[in-house]
């Protein structure tokens, strides 16, 4: 077993200095007293209303308070008990789970949350943190946290009518925790494979005996090692929230967070042939830190003027510092190239909203205007070497671009409910303004408005069935710089567009917290940015834009029965064609891309007898052959991913232990490792990870 640097230890050492002594006190208390069992929940229920694996309200789809299963548009979702059942470590874990997303192309790498949604790249575009988009850079991503939110909305397909900048595969909206009206307090240790050591809190409750204050902090340090020589997985994570509601129609919650991260910079095996992966690492373990700070701080406000009028104001500002030191093969082993990449990136959105309910006639009207702004500005530079990793300190780092942009949107939503018919009507106009500079000191300005719209409408059927279409387009100018197809030239990426045709069904299980829902879309893109395989001279990969069309099935069901059932299904068939791109990829499909994608999740907790308080999940998530590269030269195969978990509750058998559980985790548990290639370039799955947790709640 290979030594911890004291650094590292120090993250997760805080962790267990706030942590331990609070639940050894309170074990020898509960010692003297018998308690009778309490069920204590860690979600809020404020921006989504959560019973099990089903979330029967959300704001993610109209930005009001309506019950998903009205919403003429496939949503999808991950509860926090999903959350705590599977133990994700990642925002892409998050997803396994979900139809038409898609964690699996870039193999293990946890330096990004990259996935797709319904075949389109959504990491750049598509990822929201409560209602705001997080702007990203090339390399200095914001990244989340699971312990540090209580739920996931995955609203499908172009968003762009509401939420402004957004891709035509849909969005992620992360929940961040919020302060809860009743206590909550919990720490939780954890262990697992890699040398993966982690402590953790979250306590949140009344700060006043009226409740008018809410507070809330969560906390995590971690070290762990992983697979890949010399790459580590440390954190430290901070999230302060408080809530004031000082009457019964305003309310102001204030989120921040800080972390600071450390993984490996490189997580690429060397490639041996075109299409071929090696089993050498392309990585200088000696050279392989990817140091990330990121932050943010914000506010939610609301104030109720009267029955027909409310006011909201969703403010957020971030941060985001990487500093990148890797190294590969250049041109080819042994010979190797250095580099360090630095980038800072800066964001701050608003947005503003109001809301009016009234009826005119027997049509009830839920309508919103609203005015948002944002400005994101990045900056890079970089440095590299071919004599060794020393030798970059006395190398220069040299300007790698930066761009700053202005964003204004202007909107406005109406949902008409009519006995039992609801209709959906948004438009939006934006307008974004971006002044680039590329690494060769030449600057531009592009000026972008668009028009994006969604049209809806679902019928509750006497029998429980809720059918629907819908027709929206989407917006997104892009951040950062794309290579021209003819001439090889750098320049700033022009916006992508999407519109989509949908229709589905909604069925929700009478007297059974179950939810059934089918989807058909059809989504045309233009402009959108994908990797094309190649790489410029400092090593990273390069984007391009093309044109695509995306068409497929949806299926998908969540079921919390009352007997201590949980299920969680899905299956995707999608076909993701290249409608214009490089020469010989027209026609194809999209690298990466699977035509077929099934999963399924199931939990029983035993409720009575002598085994009451063990619990038991497994699930299954089968990835579908797909293209290597847009030439369709060559496929991916086909991977079957198993999960599984094991818990205890202690407070099942003594009811003094009540709030205390162990629980086992196992990612891929029978350790599929098989090469997955996006746009020619080849990655490796992760293999097996177990992980053993002790959690306290009182």
């Amino acid at each position: 077993m290979s030594a911890i640097h004291p650094a590292r230890i120090s993250h997760l050492a805080l962790m267990a200095a706030m942590t331990l002594p609070v639940t050894a006190k309170t074990v020898l208390a509960q010692e003297a007293t018998v308690l009778q069992r309490l069920t204590v929940e860690a979600e809020s229920d404020d921006i989504l209303l959560q019973d099990g694996y089903i979330v029967q309200e959300s704001r993610t789809g109209t930005k009001t308070d309506t019950p998903i299963v009205q919403i003429p548009q496939a949503i999808s979702v991950v509860t926090q008990d999903q959350l705590e059942d599977q133990k994700p470590r990642t925002l892409n874990e998050s997803l396994g789970y979900i139809a038409s997303a898609n964690p699996n192309g870039f193999g293990f790498d946890n330096r990004y949350d990259a996935f797709t949604l319904r075949g389109f790249p959504a990491y750049s575009t598509g990822t929201f943190r409560d209602g705001l988009r997080q702007y990203n850079g090339p390399s200095a991503w914001f990244r989340t946290e699971p312990y540090g939110i209580e739920g996931l909305m995955v609203l499908k397909g172009p968003a762009s009518s509401l939420y402004g900048v957004s891709g035509p595969g849909g969005i992620v909206n992360i929940v961040t925790k919020r302060p809860k009206e009743e206590t909550f307090r919990e720490v939780e240790l954890l262990a697992g494979t890699n040398q993966r050591f982690q402590g953790a809190f979250d306590f949140s409750g009344p700060v006043n005996e009226s409740g008018t204050i809410l507070y809330r902090l969560t906390g995590l340090g971690r070290v762990s090692d992983t697979e890949i020589p010399g790459y580590e997985d440390d954190k430290f994570y901070i999230a302060p929230a408080v809530t004031l509601q000082p009457d019964a129609g305003t309310k102001l919650t204030i989120l921040g967070e800080y972390s600071k991260a450390v993984t490996g910079a490189t997580a690429w095996y060397h490639n041996s042939s075109y299409g071929v992966l090696s089993d050498l690492y392309a990585g200088d373990p000696d050279w392989n830190d990817f140091d990330l700070r990121q932050g943010r701080i914000g506010f939610e406000f609301e104030h109720s003027l009267n029955d027909v009028v409310t006011l909201r104001q969703n403010l957020r500002f971030q941060a985001v510092d990487a500093d990148l030191k890797y190294s590969g093969f250049y041109p080819a082993p042994p010979s190797r190239i250095w580099a360090r990449y630095q980038e800072e990136t800066r964001n701050f959105v608003v947005d503003n909203i109001a809301q009016f309910d009234f009826d005119t006639g027997s049509i009830e009207h839920t309508a919103v205007v609203g005015l948002d702004y944002s400005w994101s500005d990045y900056t890079a530079r970089s440095a590299r070497s071919l004599s060794g990793s020393a030798s970059l300190d006395m190398v220069p780092y040299a300007f790698s671009g930066s761009q700053k942009m202005h964003q204004y949107g202007l909107y406005a939503h109406d949902q008409m409910e009519w006995n039992d018919w609801t209709l959906f009507v948004s438009a939006r106009h934006d307008w974004v303004k971006s002044d680039s500079v590329s690494a060769a000191l030449v600057g531009s300005e592009q000026t972008d408005k668009a028009l994006s719209g969604r049209v809806g409408l679902s019928y509750r059927t006497p029998w429980g069935l809720i059918p629907y279409v819908n027709y929206s387009t989407s917006f997104s100018p892009n951040l950062g710089f794309v290579y021209d197809y003819a001439t090889n030239a750098r320049s700033v990426a022009r916006p992508t567009k999407g519109r989509q045709f949908e229709a589905g069904v909604k069925y929700e299980l009478p007297d059974h917290n179950a939810v059934i829902s089918a989807a058909f879309f059809n989504i045309d893109q233009t402009d959108g940015v994908v990797y094309d395989g190649t790489f410029d001279a400092a090593g990273n990969q390069r984007q391009r834009q093309l044109d695509l069309n995306a068409r497929g099935v949806e299926l998908e069901a969540q079921a919390s029965l009352g007997n201590g059932f949980g299920m969680l299904a899905s299956y995707t068939y999608m076909r993701m064609k290249i409608e214009d791109g490089l020469p010989g990829t027209v026609g194809n499909e999209l690298s990466s891309t699977p035509n077929h994608m099934f999963s399924i999740w199931g939990t029983y907790d035993v409720q009575d007898g002598p085994m009451a308080g063990l619990g038991i999940g497994a699930g299954l998530r089968y990835v579908g052959e797909s293209f290597g590269d847009d030439a369709n030269s060559f496929r991916n195969d086909a991977r079957v991913l198993v999960d599984a978990s094991l818990s205890y509750d202690f407070g099942a058998a003594k009811p003094e232990w009540d709030g205390l559980s162990l629980q086992v985790n196992a990612k891929n548990l029978f350790d599929t490792r098989k090469q997955i290639c996006t746009a020619g370039n080849c990655y490796l799955d992760e293999g097996r990870q177990i992980t053993g947790s002790l959690r306290y709640r009182f």
